[in-house]
């Protein structure tokens, strides 16, 4: 439940950031990408971004560029929440989280919400 609540806020909050944070509006602009982030089991969401506007959808079953694969929800909630810059390179280095498609698009979105958070 707090990952997907987690989820949905960082969709809001990266929504407003789209027509509302010049620097935000300047990374988006020229990209479209679809970034999964989900558990193992299929819990997740997919932000959609058509150059400068971005969607998003519940679930873990969507067509993607990239996607972010939690072992479960209760570690993609702390390493999520985590404000260690390395956080999610050493969950990845211990395995629990997988890269799948495209990498480019996954360091492309953490380069966006970086310019949020």
């Amino acid at each position: 439940m707090r990952f997907s609540l987690l989820l949905r806020t960082l969709y809001w909050i990266l929504k407003r950031a789209s027509s509302r944070n010049q620097a935000y509006m300047r990374h988006i602009r020229h990209t479209s990408a679809r970034i999964l982030i989900r558990t193992e089991k299929g819990q997740g969401r997919v932000f959609i971004f058509e150059k400068g506007r971005l969607s998003s959808r519940s679930g873990g079953k969507w067509d993607f560029d990239v996607a972010l694969v939690w072992k479960d929800a209760s570690t993609g909630f702390r390493v999520m929440t985590d404000k260690s810059p390395d956080a999610s390179f050493n969950a990845a280095a211990r395995g629990d989280l997988r890269v799948e498609g495209v990498s480019f698009y996954a360091q492309w979105f953490q380069d966006g919400v970086a310019l949020v958070m």
